[in-house]
């Protein structure tokens, strides 16, 4: 709730069939074969003769080709390729996923909801985005090789998780291909031994004598066919090392010390940088070479802010000419990267040679992106230089949009780093923002954690500063964590109405935790007026979730009195909000569904009250005792409701879950009153009714999209930060309530009552 009104930026930053964020081209453009490339004629013939295989792996060291090959793969197929070259900016689930549709989309369009889901910030990665892009790539009706290039540098689980999914969702006639220096994400074994997929490995990759020979022609070397006999057989064919050597010939090299220096792909001896290449080329053009290596990518502008020099761009466009070391990242000439293996040998160079430089020349491209609209990259360039100064002030600016893209991996990479560095005390809105997403990811331990920061820079012994609107917002997070009951909420409450007032700053949460505040103080009349001033400034100011809290607060005070006509009006309002704001499964979903429930049991539609019912227990996991009002509120409501269904296991587990939630934040007001007179009304219920559906409990809902991916339970376990013996405990549940006895059962099943898409 705390910066939920950047929904409404996301939703109108969203096109249609788009990302919402800013795309780097050319990461989904196939790269570019330069004339005279060495053909891979075998290695294509044998991915064409196995087209009946939906899964191409591609495994080597650095230097081998992997990307070439699959580049002349691709010029040589008559059908369509989406392209996305990895890099590790896309360790983030939505980033990645975002650049995963986009390329397939724009092969032929794919379903709209897709990127709706990748557009929400809270939308659920495995529940979903994975399940609906899966689900567009199954229904694709023309084929396509869907390539991701550099997958080894995908660290992210969820990211991991969800190519394993993809690789089952191939049509007909389709590839996904998958490039790395390491084994891919995805059950190879099995894969194997269903004769699904294509593995091309180091040996494959390896060049034959005579493609050994074409590549020495190309670089303009004439050796005599023992030298090139000898110096293929001291590089086992890997074509970087047969490359360099080349190099190193060309400049006065002996053809031992090529050979000696370049035998192997792992087992290259980087000293060769400084001992043999770099000393052969001029000081001039070895120090553009090595310092420059700190840069992601490269542009002329960037390196001669960088080198403190001019003609960068000339040096550029001639490397470019004059060699495969540096790869170009667009059609204009514009954008560079060296070669990954390359760069590291480079980097190493410099860091033995100028350490000092290194961050020097770092903090230079960081000022540069951040003078030239790239805040993002100064930011990257500002953590690998170790300034968290700098760092907290550009996450400061960049929170907002970055949440707004749904890049909560990215957020949480961002404030460990800076926690890491002691960087947060002194940074409030990073820890107000911190705790805000917390709480409305269900994520309780971490609202509070980023709360106390807020609190010890508040109320600690150091005065703090005199920044206002940090305070504003302060106030604002202790009013809706409410972690000090009722009253304190109301207090906080109207403190952060004063405050966003005197700052000019129209928000629809002040108002809303006003109400909220009031209405739990039996204060209905002024809390009512309370929630109107939060609709009217919602209508205008967006924020769709508080929005939507709002118009239900108001339906059910509505229902309340009995006035059932105006509050099916609010819920039906608050449920267009969402939907126009494209929030399917957030902290307001739960409580929308219960007013639905609620006025669909008044008029007696006993399938709509279900399917409310159903549509309810997707999203109950996001809200915890970090949202205690809303959470209590809106399991009471679908408690009524189950109630009135004669569901006592359904009742019965939402009662258990208020009582828990109600042990960590005992003092919510007439929310206590509420809670006990359902308790004592299940108390009257001496019936038992079969645990099923409705009785699964926020814990194993949560576990539930989980157990649609290829993560084992230990895995499993390692995602939501519990025990394997915790997960399987939930799972055998699981398998009991929904009457199966397997994972996929469970997963089927659960897709076929709605609780799972896919």
């Amino acid at each position: 709730m705390v910066d939920s009104d950047v929904h409404d930026q996301a939703a109108g930053a969203h096109r249609r069939s788009g990302p919402v964020f800013d795309l780097i081209a050319a990461k989904l453009h196939r790269p570019v074969l330069r004339p005279g490339t060495v053909p891979r004629s075998s290695l294509i013939e044998r991915l064409a003769q196995g087209s009946s295989s939906p899964i191409v792996s591609v495994v080597a060291p650095g230097g081998y080709g992997k990307t070439t090959l699959l580049a002349q793969w691709a010029e040589a197929n008559g059908q369509a390729f989406a392209w996305v070259s990895v890099d590790e900016g896309d360790n983030d689930p939505k980033v990645l996923l975002t650049y995963v549709a986009e390329a397939l989309d724009a092969v032929e369009p794919i379903d709209e909801r897709v990127f709706d889901a990748l557009a929400s910030p809270t939308s659920s990665v495995p529940g979903s985005v994975i399940p609906r892009l899966s689900s567009a790539f199954w229904s694709m009706t023309s084929p396509v090789a869907l390539v991701l290039d550099d997958v080894h540098l995908l660290r992210n689980r969820e990211c991991q998780a969800a190519l394993s999914v993809l690789a089952d969702h191939v049509p007909g006639g389709s590839r996904l291909a998958l490039a790395g220096r390491t084994k891919p994400p995805l059950p190879v074994a099995r894969l194997r031994a269903e004769g699904k997929i294509v593995e091309i490995g180091p040996a494959d990759l390896s060049l034959s004598l005579a493609e050994a020979a074409a590549l020495l022609r190309d670089v303009n070397l004439i050796l005599d066919g023992n030298a090139v006999s000898e110096l293929h057989r001291q590089t086992e064919g890997w074509a970087a090392g047969l490359y360099l050597a080349a190099l190193y010939l060309k400049e006065g090299g002996l053809l031992p010390g090529a050979a000696g220096s370049f035998s192997g792909g792992d087992r290259f001896i980087s000293d060769y940088i400084q001992s043999e290449f770099l000393e052969r080329i001029t000081r001039q053009r070895r120090a553009f070479l090595t310092r420059t290596a700190v840069l992601e990518r490269m542009c002329g502008p960037l390196c001669d802010a960088v080198l403190g020099s001019s003609g960068s761009a000339m040096t550029l466009a001639d490397l470019a000419r004059s060699n495969l070391l540096l790869v170009p990242l667009d059609r204009h000439g514009e954008w560079y990267r060296y070669h990954h293996l390359f760069r590291d040998m480079l980097l190493a160079g410099l860091d033995r040679q100028e350490p000092g430089q290194v961050p020097i020349l770092r903090r230079r491209a960081a000022a540069w992106c951040l003078n030239n609209g790239l805040p993002r990259e100064a930011l990257e360039y500002s953590i690998a230089t170790g300034d968290a100064d700098t760092a907290a002030r550009l996450i400061e600016k960049l929170w907002l949009p970055t949440y707004q893209q749904g890049r909560r991996a990215t957020l949480q990479r961002w404030i460990r780093w800076l926690d890491d560095r002691g960087g947060i005390e002194g940074h409030p809105m990073i820890a107000v923002w911190a705790s805000g997403m917390s709480a409305m990811t269900g994520q309780p331990v971490d609202a509070g954690r980023w709360a106390d920061a807020v609190d010890r820079w508040r109320y600690g012994d150091a005065a703090p500063t005199n920044d206002l609107p940090a305070e504003a917002w302060a106030a604002l997070m202790r009013a809706v964590l409410c972690r000090h009951g009722i009253e304190q909420m109301h207090a906080d409450a109207d403190e952060a109405v004063r405050r966003f007032a005197a700052q000019g700053i129209a928000m629809t949460t002040p108002a809303l935790v006003l109400g909220i505040a009031r209405v739990l103080s039996d204060e209905l009349d002024s809390g009512d007026a309370s929630l109107q001033d939060a609709v009217s400034v919602g209508e205008h100011a967006g924020a769709p979730e508080d929005l939507a809290i709002a118009l239900c607060e108001r339906s059910l005070l509505a229902m309340a009195r009995s006035d059932w006509g105006r509050a099916e009006e609010l819920a039906g309002h608050a449920r267009t909000v969402l939907r126009q704001g494209r929030i399917e499964e957030g902290y307001a979903t739960s409580l929308v569904c219960a007013v639905h429930a609620r006025a669909a049991l008044h008029r007696a539609d006993l399938p709509a009250v279900r399917q409310e019912l159903s549509n309810a227990q997707r999203s109950r996991p996001v809200l915890t005792y970090a949202l205690p009002h809303l959470a209590v509120q809106a399991r009471i409501e679908l408690a009524r409701v189950h109630l009135a269904l004669a569901d006592l296991a359904g009742a019965r587990t939402l009662m258990r879950e208020i009582d828990e939630l109600l042990r960590h934040r005992p003092g919510l007001g007439t929310l206590v009153g509420e809670a006990a007179s359902l308790r004592a009304q299940l108390a009257k219920q001496r019936r038992t009714s079969a645990s099923g559906v409705s009785a699964l409990t926020a814990a194993e809902l949560r576990l539930l999209p989980l157990l649609s991916t290829h993560l084992s339970f230990p895995e499993i376990g390692d995602e939501l930060f519990l025990s394997r013996n915790t997960v399987k405990t939930q799972a055998v549940s699981i398998y009991r309530k929904l009457d199966v006895s397997s994972r996929s059962q469970a997963v089927a099943q659960a897709r076929e009552m709605g609780l799972l898409e896919g």
